[in-house]
């Protein structure tokens, strides 16, 4: 046939799907697993790197398990940090606190300057509070020695043993951390 010939001949009469016999030796093909023929020197090889990969693959999880452990613990000293800063910071001011206490009992009950004054020593403790400063109550409680400091005992028959008849400074805890122990006076 010419090339004239050839393009005259309808779609609809050219044949495009391949032989049965092409399809059946391709689809063997594909099902056959592929087999290649590999020296020794070259499974070492192989096997070299297969164990390299291996090793970094470990590496990379040691890696990130010791960054996810350095982000934690850098969180926690961050925090630790925080409230330790925090602390140092509040302590002098309850030296503060004591004297504006001991400046409003100088004054009589119904003085103005007293009134002011306590208005200003509460005005104190809820800033302590908003920093999360609380005072601890040992005023007929039994004594802590983890909690208070005892600088007096008395023997006091009206009152249990071992329990805080009267509290010289005032304590104060912020959290769990005591800033300042209170001192008190303890019956025997």
């Amino acid at each position: 046939m010419s090339k004239k010939e050839k393009m005259d001949i309808p779609a609809e009469e050219v044949n495009t799907e391949p032989a049965a016999e092409d399809v059946k030796a391709e689809s063997a093909e594909e099902t056959a697993p592929e087999t290649f023929n590999v020296t020794r020197e070259q499974m070492e090889k192989l096997e070299g790197l297969a164990q390299m990969l291996a090793e970094s693959g470990d590496k990379y999880l040691r890696l990130a398990a010791e960054y996810d452990n350095f982000r934690k613990r850098t969180a926690k000293e961050k925090e630790a940090l925080y409230g330790t800063a925090k602390a140092d910071t509040v302590k002098p001011f309850l030296d503060v606190y004591d004297n504006l206490l001991r400046g409003a009992a100088q004054f009589a009950e119904d003085d103005p300057n007293r009134q002011g004054m306590e208005l200003i020593c509460k005005q104190f403790v809820d800033v302590l509070a908003k920093l999360g400063v609380t005072e601890i109550d040992a005023l007929g409680k039994p004594f802590d020695p983890e909690r208070h400091n005892a600088v007096m005992h008395v023997e006091d028959e009206t009152v249990e043993e071992s329990t805080v008849v009267e509290v010289f400074q005032k304590g104060f805890i912020m959290g769990d951390q005591v800033l300042r122990f209170p001192m008190v006076k303890v019956a025997n």
